[in-house]
């Protein structure tokens, strides 16, 4: 009787003390991971995100248009709207954690146990961001195939995995603080999806704002930030070195929301709604105040001007070759080419601007927007001091069948706002383009189709796995 006696007291002192000596952020993130995945709500939501992935995907093989894309340019647009997504997950997660808890009265029984509310945050928060890794693979095989052997899939990846973690770990923290704060789950979700579209829109736009306003909103913008960043670095050839700026704000916001969901917001979590302090609505006001006083005086058209008051050079005297006569290539090849600018004069030349031309020579075809065709058509040269020569590197993406002259011209900077000047053209380069496919249907389908169907099965399975633990018994 005694060995019997002893055996239950000797367990739950075992289970103790193994509950002891895990942390209790672990427990909180084993429970949630367990509620996220085998509960469902993950996996329906990676289920629709692999969805519309595969349709992008396939619609990219089967519109006769989009296939000609070049692959980088094809390939940076799934990864944005991979992470676009997987951050709107992030966030609906997030939004959900905490505010849901409270209206399903199962927050107070977390928040009773022995630990500290620190604690309870960061095991959600982690569990909140489990579904990034599973996002950012089932992305992999549709750059894969949409890169058709290009070499923009390395730094894809490794640029996708991280800012794509940098921006999903902070919307997820941005989540959950709105949950924190918010009265309840209504209120968290919407004012989540607000400030998602907010943060979206301006980044999906095409273009540059105009004026200093413009482009430091589209800056400020971790989103936009992100987005211009990858796209001059894997579609437009450009260094880290020249655009690492535009990564600050997401590193900026991402420290910021995870300081104040761990540190301000975390030790304060309450069984009620929260309610922004008056703190948080001054500094709130200060800074939509800001934002306006820097609309009004900032103009869109402000751009630092050059005065040449000294007498320049004839265009006669400015001199731009090409070293490229003429080209036969494929729809989605580039194209790669070096202008050389020689001052011939016998004094120095104002700043000179190059620009590209494409022309097509068939007058029913399409007109030609070059900065569809040219990660850079214009660049920038300081004044050349004489008998100086300065050479340019161009690329070309090959977009559209059809036969297409592309030439350079040289133009130098107007002393004053009254003067004018002569630009420079240069021999062109007869560029022949030839119609190729790249992408089909019958090789995207296998993707666009097994991947969402392979995560259905899943949901197939652990919906099996949680009906058979509530048969027995289990929560």
């Amino acid at each position: 009787m005694n060995s019997i006696t002893k055996h239950p007291s000797n367990k739950s002192v075992t289970n103790a003390s193994t509950s002891r000596a895990l942390p209790a952020w672990w427990l909180v993130f084993t429970r949630e991971l367990v509620d996220l995945w085998i509960g469902g709500k993950a996996f329906n939501l990676i289920l629709i995100y692999s969805i519309l992935l595969g349709v992008m995907v396939y619609v990219y093989s089967f519109n006769t248009e989009l296939s000609l894309i070049p692959p980088k340019e094809a390939v940076y647009e799934m990864l944005k709207n991979a992470m676009a997504v997987s951050m709107f997950v992030g966030l609906i997660i997030g939004a959900d954690s905490l505010s849901g808890e409270r209206e399903r009265a199962t927050l107070e029984s977390v928040l009773l146990t022995p630990t500290s509310r620190q604690q309870i945050v960061v095991g959600k928060f982690l569990a909140g961001a489990s579904s990034w890794p599973l996002a950012f693979i089932i992305a992999i095989p549709f750059l894969y195939v949409l890169s058709q052997g290009d070499e923009v899939l390395g730094p894809a990846i490794f640029w996708g995995a991280v800012t794509g973690t940098v921006m999903v770990l902070a919307f997820t923290g941005l989540g959950m603080l709105i949950s924190c704060w918010s009265s309840s789950n209504k209120v968290s979700y919407f004012v989540s999806l607000g400030v998602y579209v907010l943060l979206l829109v301006p980044a999906e736009l095409p273009g540059k704002s105009a004026g200093a306003a413009g482009q430091f909103l589209q800056w400020i913008n971790p989103m936009a930030g992100v987005n211009h960043f990858l796209s001059k670095h894997l579609v437009n050839y450009r260094t880290l070195a020249e655009f690492w700026t535009w990564l600050i704000p997401p590193a900026v916001s991402f420290i910021i929301i995870l300081g104040l969901l761990f540190l301000y917001a975390g030790p304060r979590l309450r069984l009620e709604g929260g309610r922004p302090s008056k703190l948080w609505v001054r500094v709130s006001r200060a800074l939509g105040l800001a934002v306006l006083v820097i609309s009004l005086i900032a103009s869109p058209g402000v751009s630092l001007a050059h005065t040449f008051d000294e007498l320049q050079p004839q265009a006669s005297d400015l001199q731009i070759t090409i070293d490229m006569e003429y080209k036969q290539v494929k729809t989605g090849d580039k194209v790669e080419f070096n202008t050389t600018v020689t001052n011939a004069s016998a004094q120095d030349s104002p700043p000179l601007i190059v620009a590209m031309n494409i022309i097509n020579l068939d007058a029913s075809g399409d007109v030609v927007d070059p900065e569809d065709w040219s990660p850079q058509r214009t660049q920038y040269l300081e004044s050349l001091t004489s008998g100086d020569a300065a050479e340019l590197h161009w690329i070309i993406n090959t977009i559209l069948e059809g036969d297409y002259m592309v030439y350079m011209v040289l133009i130098p900077a107007p002393g004053t706002a009254t003067s004018t000047s002569q630009p420079v053209a240069s021999p062109g380069i007869h560029l022949t383009v030839a119609p190729f496919t790249r992408l089909n249907p019958a090789g995207v389908l296998p993707y666009a189709i097994g991947i969402p169907g392979v995560i259905l099965i899943a949901i197939l399975i652990m919906y099996r796995i949680r009906r058979r633990s509530i048969d027995m018994g289990g929560p």
